[in-house]
């Protein structure tokens, strides 16, 4: 039986857990606190709590796997955090297990683009933000071991959507790349399951439809029977910094990927509003 482990088994990583363990693998995740192991605690898997970037806490011997994600969050962290959870971790967990096949889930943010221009895996990767910048020194961290990159775009899906929570807020109508939680986890099966794995790549994970935020608002104002906003500066910063760009997810498609939901329209009339109506 294939043994996998997910460190950082939160919104995506449980998802990612609950659909490894359906197949058959056995599965281990980790958790930053007490109180994420206690909500797990009924999983019919092993959790453990422990901060992939404290060297200290990560076991010392036993533990082999034949898979590990790194998909910690930063909680929304600055730049100090981001270094501290995700490239402290990931030195870590290549430190730890040498050898083992490692993917890591980094962010569309890495793209700066600004001119509402298609990026493919291939294109430009330089960021504004010092958050972005080192989630590209994770990228090469995990690349240089020969380990899997995944940019995710915008997540969202049952009881989390940016764009429905700051319904209020539009701004500049920049272009809005999404991806839903369920089809980030059947990436990573479907790349951790291939029999012959490609060393040292990286994967936009994004659904198939760019779509302007005032197309977004407009849908959501008529399915919830409320005015539209005004085009106005919003309140929040945007964790992803100011780009404006359509994120291709052609190369995953051809890895033979099938996104669950394809649109945002399929996601939000399927699982997003439903979610939401049941709070």
């Amino acid at each position: 039986m294939p043994r996998i482990l997910i460190a950082g088994c939160g919104y995506v990583g449980e998802a990612t857990a609950d659909l490894f363990h359906a197949a058959g693998w056995d599965v281990e995740g980790w958790v930053h606190s007490k109180q994420s192991a206690t909500r797990l605690s009924k999983k019919p898997y092993s959790v453990g709590v422990i901060d992939i970037s404290q060297r200290a806490q990560l076991p010392q011997r036993g533990a082999v796997f034949d898979a590990v994600i790194h998909c910690v969050s930063s909680r929304g962290g600055d730049a100090e955090m981001y270094r501290h959870v995700y490239l402290n971790g990931a030195r870590n967990l290549v430190e730890r297990f040498p050898g083992t096949a490692i993917l890591f889930t980094s962010s569309t943010s890495v793209y700066a683009q600004r001119d509402g221009s298609w990026v493919t895996e291939e294109s430009e990767a330089e960021p504004l933000r010092q958050t972005s910048r080192i989630l590209l020194e994770v990228e090469r961290l995990v690349l240089d071991k020969g380990g899997t990159v995944m940019r995710l775009a915008g997540i969202y899906g049952p009881r989390r959507s940016a764009l429905l929570t700051r319904f209020n807020d539009i701004e500049n109508d920049r272009f809005v790349n999404q991806i839903h939680r369920d089809d980030i986890a059947s990436a990573i099966f479907l790349l951790l399951n291939r029999k012959q794995q490609d060393a040292a790549q990286i994967y936009n994970v994004v659904d198939d439809q760019p779509i302007r935020q005032s197309e977004c608002h407009r849908w959501l104002a008529q399915k919830l029977n409320r005015p539209l906003p005004p085009l106005a500066k919003s309140a929040h910063p945007r964790k992803r910094g100011d780009s404006n760009k359509r994120v291709s997810n052609v190369k995953l498609r051809r890895s033979g990927w099938t996104p669950q939901y394809p649109t945002f329209a399929d996601a939000m009339e399927n699982s997003i509003l439903p979610s939401f109506a049941l709070e």
